[in-house]
């Protein structure tokens, strides 16, 4: 805990059996008071080595639910084992563990309720090995993103986030897509209810058994990113209703 505030680490996982203990090994058990793994129908024994290595809750789909029904699981368990500080983070060790501390001190102290560990901050996904094609499409899409949100955020496309339980109490991410577009469509709602976000820089690290998407699932989240935003400057004209933002 910090300042009596739970912390709970929620890894949604799929065939990470090759990066997991690794990734779990890392975590900061000083202050990380659990962890939950959520196993979305993997086809490797990753919920076999999860409780192997000493992860108490870990919960398997008995079907693919998709990347973001998979964090649905996550949040309502870490909320149901009554967390104040949920941090998202992937098992595939794309992102380091040794900023749990940095992003929880955050939420923990009052400074934001909600934190993004940004690739883009410092260079980190170019030195990471970030694709140049994927790194323009990072750049490109921000861009608009931030004229119709009316932000600033370095990016919106990090994997490595973390929300104070009051936060994810007051938005219906139970309405979000089960698709990558969950992840956009989660900040939009948080910029809705009126919510600052904080970043902060992430190195990360792009290789084989890091998690990807094919060119053709990127383009569809490209697009589905667009259509999250145009929806969110529409409804707050008031010239649209949506039940993401209700």
């Amino acid at each position: 805990m910090i300042n009596n505030k739970k912390i709970i680490v929620v890894m949604p996982a799929y065939n990470a059996e090759r990066t997991l203990e690794k990734t779990y090994s890392e975590i900061p058990f000083d202050i990380v008071d659990d962890v939950i793994l959520t196993d979305d129908f993997s086809d490797d024994n990753t919920v076999e080595l999860a409780k192997k290595i000493g992860i108490e809750n870990v919960l398997k789909h008995k079907k693919n639910k998709g990347y973001g029904g998979n964090q649905k699981t996550c949040y309502n368990k870490a909320l149901e084992l009554g967390a104040d500080i949920v941090i998202m983070l992937h098992p595939d060790y794309q992102y380091t563990p040794k900023l749990i501390q940095s992003i929880s001190y955050i939420i923990a102290n009052d400074l934001y309720p909600v934190v993004l560990a940004s690739r883009i901050l410092g260079n980190g996904a170019l030195k990471g090995g970030m694709p140049i094609i994927k790194y323009i499409a990072n750049r490109l899409l921000t861009f608009i993103q931030n004229l119709l949100l009316n932000q600033k955020l370095s990016e919106y496309h990090t994997g490595y986030r973390a929300f104070s339980s009051v936060v994810l109490k007051s938005i219906s991410y139970e309405n979000n897509s089960d698709d990558f577009v969950f992840d956009n469509q989660m900040l939009a709602q948080i910029f809705y209810k009126g919510y600052e976000i904080g970043e902060l820089t992430c190195p990360t690290k792009y290789f084989e058994q890091a998690s990807s998407i094919n060119l053709w699932r990127s383009s569809i989240y490209g697009l589905g990113v667009l259509k999250v935003s145009v929806m969110y400057r529409l409804a707050k004209l008031g010239l649209l209703k949506n039940n993401i933002f209700d």
